[in-house]
């Protein structure tokens, strides 16, 4: 695995993102915009499911609304995030904090997409299911945040 790591943080491409002056802070400033967008996304629904916003709005119209700012931010932090990965792989391989960060993005990605899903689309709402799920999800994507400042800022 460690030969990919390599390979990545070498290609010409990467290697042409790390020399220039401005590339890579507009890579990670887009990516930056996109966390903006997708913590937002994720906070509206799990404040909402927590009943804790939105009050007036059924579950399932918030969880459809802001579902498409989720899709629209993961179409922008995942490119942008592999090119970063890509610029310090090799750092990242021996980082704990990437390791934990990718973990917990396929599990909160995961979760978004099932059971996060179904529980706001459930009518009537189970309010015991819906604070389980919005705890889950706040904690995953929390971590998902706390691990990825620390791989940026070791």
């Amino acid at each position: 695995m460690l030969s990919f790591f390599q390979w990545c943080e070498h290609a010409a491409l990467i290697v042409a993102m790390r020399r220039s002056l401005w590339i890579f802070p507009v890579i990670e400033s887009i990516h930056l915009m996109g966390l903006a967008l997708l913590g937002g996304s994720i906070l509206v629904l799990d404040l909402r499911l927590l009943g804790m916003g939105f009050r007036r709005q059924p579950v399932s119209r918030v969880a459809r609304d802001a579902n498409r700012w989720l899709l629209a931010s993961l179409a922008v932090m995942l490119p942008t995030g592999f090119l970063l990965f890509m610029a310090s792989a090799v750092k990242c391989y021996y980082l704990p904090a990437f390791w934990v960060k990718m973990t917990a993005l396929a599990l909160a990605v995961a979760f978004t997409f099932t059971v996060r899903r179904h529980v706001a689309a459930s009518d009537p709402i189970a309010v015991g299911s819906a604070k389980i799920a919005a705890v889950v999800s706040l904690s995953l994507w929390g971590t998902v945040a706390i691990a990825g400042r620390l791989v940026g800022f070791p």
